[in-house]
C-alpha cells in the first residue's frame, strides 16, 4: 500500500482525514472489477484502500501523455451513478474540511475546482463546507471578464484552465484555500495552481481535497517539499488512497492496444445490428447503431460507437427533444465559472423543489429509469436536479454529463466505459471544433434522457441531425431538453475618462490622458527592505505597495542635469527616429499608448516630434502593465471603444531583458479570447532597445536616458501603477498616485523641454537613420534575455527576475530595490556616473566586467530577509 497521505506538511503529524465510503458503487455486473480488463491486458494494479475498486475502474485512451484512465464510479462523470451517491461524497469531503479547518477559517475560505472533470465536486465540497464560496477554473474565455489567474494541467488533453470571478478579490483574501480534484495523481496539477495563485495571492494555508490519492511515493514527497518552499500549511483530504503501479512500457503498450482496437473496430464497422451482451443486452441497439463486435486477446469486446439514422420509433423523421422550461432564478449563476456564494446557494435550494417538479411533469407516463445528462464543466446543476428527482419521486435516476475526453469503449463488464456516443462541440469552443462523448449511456435502459445545457451551447450544432440529441434519442423513448441560463456578470455601462494636468500629474493636459485611478489619498508605500523581504518570500506582488520616493541630493540633481546637458540632443534624434519608424510602418496617424511609467515621458517626446515635423496632433495616453498579471484590461476595452486598435502603438523607454515585450503579447492574446476585441499590436515602440527585443526603436545602445535617473519627479509627479484587489475593482483603471507634494523638485517638464529644444538640430539626421533602418532587418535576436539567463546562472542567483540589465534597470535596482553588486562594461565612462554615485550611497560594490552586452547590470540581491546583513538597506552578502 502506499504510504499514507501526508496532513498539514508544514506543521507536524496529525490524524489522517478520509471522507468514509458513502453509499454505494456504481451499478456494475456481480463480482466484477470495472478494471479487470485493462489490469489483464497491460499489467495495471491499484494498491491501496480496500474501497478502491469500489470508487474506480479503469479505461483506455489514446493519449500521449498516459494511456490509462482512472473512470471514478462515485464522480457522475463518465459513469452513471445515482445523484444522492455523488452529491454524498463532495458534502462529505467538504464536512471533513469544516472539521479541520474550524469554523472561523472556514468562514473565510475559498473552494477552486477544476475543470471540466471536478466542477460538480467542488461545489459539492463547498456545500459541505456551507461557509466558503465557490469557484471553478474554466476552459471557456467569456468576454468582459479578467483572467485573475490560470495554470496547465500536464498529464490533460485540453491543459489550459483559467480563473474567472467576477469579483477579483474573493481570491485576494488571507484565508484558506481549498482546492477540489476528482483524484490527485502526481500532484503537478495542484503545484501550479498554487505556485500560479501564491504568486498573486499569497496566503498562509492550502487544503487540497480529492476523491482519491493515487500519488507515488516520490510524488508524495514533493507536496511536502513545495509547502516549505512557499511558507505555507498544506492539508490532503480524500476519500481513499493507493497508487497506480504501472509495468515497464505500459504507456507504448497501451497506446498499440487502442490503435489496434480502434483499426478493427472500424475494419468491422458494417456489422451493424450486432446485439450486445451482458447486462445492457436488455435494451439492444436499434438498427444502423454502429455497433460492432470484435475479439481481442481470447476475450469478446463489443466496441459500440455513436449511432446514425432516424430513432426507429420516429417513422424516418428527423430526431427531437421536448424543451422543459425549468424557471431558472433571474440572475442566479449557473455554477462556480464566475464564483457561486452562500447567498446564491440559499437561493438554488428555495428554487429546486419547484424545478424538480416540473421536470418530472415532463418525464414519460410511467418512466421508471431516468438519466439526467449534464454538459461538461455545467456538472452542479444537472446534478441538484437529477438529486432532488430521485428524493421526490420513486423513479430511478442516474446522473452523469458529456466530455471532451476521449475514452476507447469496450462492452465487457471488466472495463469501465461500456459504450460511448460521439458528437461535435455544440457550443463554440474557444479552441475550436471537436469531438464530446456522452459515456455508458447508450443501450442502458433508461426510459428518459434529460440533457441539460447552458444556454451558450443551445446552438444549432446540438440540434443538428449528427449533434448530442439526436444521438441520444436513436438509445432511449424520449429525449428532453433543460436549458440553464448561462450567467455572464455585468460589465460596466461606461468607463471613466481619463485623468489629465493638473489635477493628475504635473504635465500640461493635452500632453497625455492616463487611463488609471488617483490613490493619492491611499497610503501604499513601504520601506525598501520590508517591500524585498515579501516580494521575494512571496508574500506580496510588487504592485500590491509602492516604495518610498526616494529624495536625491544636490550632488545627485546635479548629475542629472549635466547629463542631460550631455545627452539631450542623442535622446532627440532616438525620439525622431522612432517616430519617424512608426509613422512610416505602423500608422500614418498612430495612437500613442506608452506604458505607464517609464514610456509616458517617451510617448510625450514622440507626440511632440510628430507635432513638429509633420504637424500632426496625435492623441496619447498612458495605461498600466504589470508584471505577471498583464495590462490593464478596462484600458484595452476604453481604447477600443474611442479608436481603432489597429492604429494603437504601444511606447515604452527602453527594454532590458524583454520581460514586459513577452507579458504584453501574452496579455493581448488572452484579451482577443475574453473579450473578441482584436486588433491590437504587440509590437512595442521604444527609445532604446539594447537587449535586441523589439523592431521598433530609435536606438540599440545602451546609454544614459536621464528620465531614468529619477522617479516620479522626471515623470508627471506620478507613482508607478498599483493593483491591488482591495483597491482595484473588476470595472476600475489600475491605480497610481499624483505627488504633488513634490512640486518643488519636479524636472518633468524640464526634461521634455530640454530634448525638445534639440529636435531641429537633429532633424535631417533622424529622419536619414529612420530611412535606413527601415530598409535593414530589424527581428529582435533576444541577445539581452540570454545575456541575463547566463548572468544569473554565473553568479549563482537562479532567477532571472533579479537580473536588471541596462542603465535604466540598473538605476531602478539601486532607487527601489535591495541591490547586491552592480556589473559594469569596462571602461563605461560618464552614462554610469549616477550610479557610480547611488552604488557608493547605498555601498554597493560595483565590478567591472569584459565583453558585457550592456553598459551595466543591476543584481537585486538573490537571498535577502531583513535579518541578513544589510538590514538598513546597503549591500547585502550571501
Amino acid at each position: 500500500m502506499a504510504e499514507k497521505a501526508e496532513k498539514a506538511v508544514n506543521e507536524g503529524e496529525h490524524p489522517e482525514v478520509r471522507a468514509d465510503a458513502a453509499p454505494g458503487p456504481a451499478d456494475a455486473a456481480d463480482g466484477v472489477w470495472s478494471g479487470d480488463w485493462v489490469a489483464e491486458r497491460l499489467g495495471v494494479e491499484l494498491a491501496g484502500d480496500d474501497a478502491l475498486t469500489g470508487l474506480l475502474g479503469l479505461a483506455l485512451r489514446r493519449n500521449p501523455k498516459r494511456a490509462h484512465l482512472l473512470v471514478s464510479n462515485v464522480l457522475g462523470k463518465h459513469v452513471p451513478q445515482s445523484p444522492s451517491v455523488v452529491y454524498g461524497y463532495g458534502c462529505e469531503l467538504g464536512r471533513r474540511v469544516r472539521e479541520l479547518l474550524g469554523d472561523e477559517d472556514a468562514r473565510r475560505a475559498v473552494v477552486l475546482g477544476y475543470a471540466e472533470t471536478a466542477t460538480g465536486l467542488g461545489h459539492c465540497v463547498a456545500d459541505g463546507l456551507g461557509l466558503a464560496p465557490y469557484l471553478h477554473s474554466t476552459r471557456r474565455p467569456v468576454a468582459g471578464v479578467d483572467a485573475a489567474g490560470g495554470f496547465e494541467e500536464s498529464h490533460s488533453h485540453a491543459t489550459s484552465h483559467l480563473l474567472l470571478p467576477e469579483d477579483p478579490a474573493l481570491l485576494a483574501g488571507d484565508g484558506p484555500l481549498v482546492l477540489v480534484d476528482d483524484e490527485f495523481s502526481t500532484g503537478n496539477t495542484v503545484l501550479n495552481t498554487v505556485r500560479d495563485l501564491h504568486g498573486r495571492y499569497p496566503r498562509r494555508r492550502y487544503v487540497v481535497v480529492a476523491l482519491v490519492d493515487m500519488r507515488s511515493p516520490a510524488d508524495a514527497g514533493r507536496l511536502a517539499e513545495f509547502a516549505e518552499e512557499i511558507g505555507a500549511r498544506v492539508d490532503l483530504v480524500t476519500a481513499a488512497s493507493g497508487t497506480v503501479r504501472l509495468p515497464e512500457g505500459v504507456l507504448e503498450k497501451g497506446q498499440e492496444l487502442v490503435g489496434r482496437y480502434e483499426a478493427e473496430s472500424a475494419a468491422e464497422g458494417s456489422s451493424a445490428g450486432a446485439a450486445p451482451s451482458g447486462p445492457f443486452a436488455q435494451f439492444p441497439a436499434p438498427p444502423n447503431s454502429g455497433v460492432a463486435e470484435t475479439s481481442l486477446s481470447g476475450a469478446r469486446a463489443t466496441a459500440r460507437t455513436a449511432p446514425t439514422g432516424p430513432h426507429p420509433h420516429d417513422n424516418g423523421t428527423a430526431p427531437h427533444a421536448t424543451r422543459i422550461d425549468l424557471h431558472w432564478p433571474a440572475g442566479l449563476p449557473d455554477g462556480g465559472r464566475h464564483g457561486f456564494t452562500p447567498a446564491h446557494r440559499e437561493r438554488l435550494e428555495a428554487a429546486l423543489p419547484a424545478m424538480a417538479r416540473r421536470l418530472a411533469h415532463a418525464l414519460p407516463h410511467g418512466a421508471r429509469r431516468v438519466h439526467i445528462l449534464g454538459f461538461e464543466e455545467l456538472m452542479y446543476a444537472p446534478l441538484r436536479l437529477a438529486r432532488e428527482l430521485e428524493r421526490d419521486t420513486g423513479i430511478e435516476v442516474r446522473y452523469s454529463t458529456t466530455t471532451r475526453s476521449p475514452v476507447l469503449a469496450v462492452d465487457d463488464p471488466g472495463y469501465a466505459i461500456r459504450t460511448r456516443l460521439s458528437f461535435p462541440a455544440h457550443d463554440d469552443p474557444a479552441d475550436g471544433p471537436g469531438e464530446r462523448y456522452a459515456y455508458n449511456v447508450a443501450g442502458a435502459g433508461f426510459d428518459a434522457v434529460v440533457a441539460v445545457v447552458d444556454s451558450a451551447a443551445d446552438t444549432p450544432a446540438l440540434h443538428a441531425p449528427d449533434g448530442l440529441l439526436a444521438r441520444l434519442a436513436a438509445h432511449t423513448p424520449r429525449v428532453l431538453l433543460a436549458v440553464v441560463p448561462s450567467y455572464a456578470p455585468e460589465r460596466p455601462s461606461m468607463l471613466p475618462e481619463p485623468l489629465r494636468g493638473p489635477d493628475f500629474s504635473s504635465y500640461a493636459p493635452e500632453e497625455v490622458g492616463w487611463l488609471l485611478q488617483d490613490l493619492s489619498d491611499v497610503t501604499l508605500e513601504a520601506p525598501t527592505e520590508e517591500r524585498e523581504e515579501a516580494i521575494q518570500s512571496g508574500g506580496a506582488h510588487y504592485a500590491e505597495s509602492l516604495p518610498v520616493e526616494y529624495q536625491p541630493s544636490e550632488q545627485y540633481q546635479a548629475l542629472f542635469h549635466a547629463a542631460l546637458d550631455d545627452s539631450a540632443a542623442r535622446i532627440a534624434r532616438a525620439v525622431g527616429v522612432v517616430t519617424e519608424t512608426v509613422l512610416a510602418e505602423r500608422s500614418p496617424r498612430p495612437v500613442l499608448v506608452s506604458l505607464a511609467r517609464a514610456g509616458t515621458p517617451v510617448g510625450i517626446l514622440m507626440r511632440r516630434w510628430a507635432q513638429h515635423r509633420h504637424g500632426l496632433d496625435l492623441p496619447h495616453y498612458a495605461v498600466s502593465i504589470v508584471r505577471g498579471r498583464g495590462i490593464d484590461a478596462n484600458a484595452l476595452r476604453w481604447l477600443a471603444e474611442h479608436h481603432d486598435p489597429r492604429d494603437v502603438v504601444f511606447v515604452d523607454g527602453w527594454t532590458g531583458k524583454g520581460a514586459i515585450t513577452r507579458e504584453l503579447a501574452q496579455a493581448l492574446e488572452e484579451f482577443e479570447k475574453s473579450d473578441g476585441i482584436g486588433g491590437f499590436s504587440a509590437e512595442i515602440a521604444v527609445l532604446a532597445d539594447p537587449g535586441s527585443c523589439v523592431r521598433t526603436y530609435g536606438t540599440r545602445e545602451d546609454f544614459l536616458i536621464p528620465s531614468a535617473c529619477l522617479n516620479s519627479t522626471v515623470s508627471g509627479l506620478i507613482s508607478r501603477t498599483v493593483l491591488r484587489a482591495d483597491l482595484v475593482g473588476p470595472h476600475d483603471f489600475h491605480g497610481a498616485k499624483f505627488y504633488r507634494e513634490l512640486a518643488a523638485t519636479d524636472v518633468s517638464v524640464a526634461f521634455l523641454d530640454a530634448v525638445s529644444a534639440r529636435f531641429p538640430d537633429v532633424a535631417d539626421a533622424a529622419c536619414a537613420q529612420a530611412k535606413e533602418l527601415l530598409a535593414t532587418d530589424r527581428s529582435p535576436t533576444w541577445e539581452g534575455w540570454a545575456a541575463v539567463e547566463r548572468i544569473s546562472e554565473e553568479y549563482g542567483i537562479h532567477d532571472v527576475n533579479l537580473v536588471k540589465p541596462g542603465v535604466g534597470e540598473t538605476t531602478r535596482v539601486l532607487l527601489r530595490r535591495v541591490p547586491w553588486k552592480i556589473l559594469a562594461r569596462a571602461g563605461a565612462g560618464s552614462d554610469l556616473d549616477h550610479v557610480r554615485l547611488l552604488a557608493e550611497q547605498r555601498g554597493v560594490p560595483v565590478e567591472e566586467v569584459d565583453r558585457l552586452p550592456y553598459t551595466c547590470v543591476g543584481l537585486i540581491h538573490p537571498m535577502y530577509t531583513r535579518g541578513a546583513t544589510g538590514a538598513d538597506g546597503k549591500a547585502v552578502t550571501l
